[in-house]
């Protein structure tokens, strides 16, 4: 492999590998999307725990895995199809070879190319599934939700399915950032350079969309609203009388 092929890949593999610390450190002095939504999804528990129905809860849950199985599905066609040239034999390796705006390259650095958009892929299709299982795990947390039970126990059980909850859509937001380092990886198909290109701008990218866009900002305002607003309880929960019986009337 040539020495600048070889920079852009280790280039490549830090962006893919160091994005979620690098993520996480962004998240603890604040601004990062993520972070913010973490902290929103756990308000959500918190606000089903003491709903009087958890309907809403349930079919909002269920279009996140609706989602989440949409782009497992579209994931696994790009997997057979990248799949289907790397392991297709020489007419079907020759046959993607001979588009003019592939940079030329020996056979064996043509499949280490495509190899790794299956690798980005694949690790992404993992993340969609283990997403799916999870939020599975979460729609029966929602539905066995003690509805009745002391606040109390209510606001335990809100931060326990909240941790359910939150690393389920954590692996969704993985699944889909492996698509643009899977097309990232795609570019290096063109050259080191564009791929390079491609890397630095996937990153960049990313970063910009969890502390400039205006979706950040916006669910900034929304988290920020709701640590100012307390957990208000239902009329349907009664406020039990903790009295002792002879002062009962």
């Amino acid at each position: 492999m040539p020495l600048l092929d070889i920079i852009v890949l280790a280039v490549f593999a830090a962006c893919w590998l160091l994005y979620e610390p690098m993520l996480k450190r962004l998240g603890e002095s604040g601004g990062a999307l993520n972070t913010d939504m973490t902290i929103i999804r756990r308000r959500w528990m918190q606000e089903m725990a003491v709903r009087e129905i958890a309907l809403l809860d349930g079919q909002l849950l269920g279009h996140a895995i609706n989602s989440a199985s949409f782009f497992a599905s579209s994931n696994l066609i790009l997997i057979a199809a990248a799949a289907g040239v790397l392991f297709g034999g020489d007419n079907a390796l020759r046959n993607v070879e001979g588009l003019a705006v592939l940079a030329k390259t020996p056979p064996l650095m043509f499949q280490v190319k495509l190899g790794l958009v299956l690798v980005a892929l694949a690790r992404g299709l993992l993340d969609f599934i283990w997403s799916i299982r999870q939020m599975n795990y979460c729609l029966a947390a929602i539905g066995a939700t003690p509805m009745w039970a002391p606040p109390k126990v209510l606001a335990e059980y809100a931060e326990a399915a909240g941790g359910i909850l939150n690393p389920a859509l954590s692996a969704f937001n993985a699944g889909v950032r492996a698509y643009y380092f899977a097309l990232a990886a795609a570019v290096w198909l063109l050259g080191p350079l564009p791929f390079m290109t491609a890397t630095v701008g996937a990153m960049t990218l990313l970063l910009w969309r969890q502390r400039r866009s205006r979706a950040s900002t916006a669910v900034r305002k929304v988290r920020q609203i709701l640590e100012r607003q307390p957990v208000v309880h239902g009329p349907h929960m009664p406020v039990r009388d903790t009295s002792p019986p002879e002062d009962r009337i």
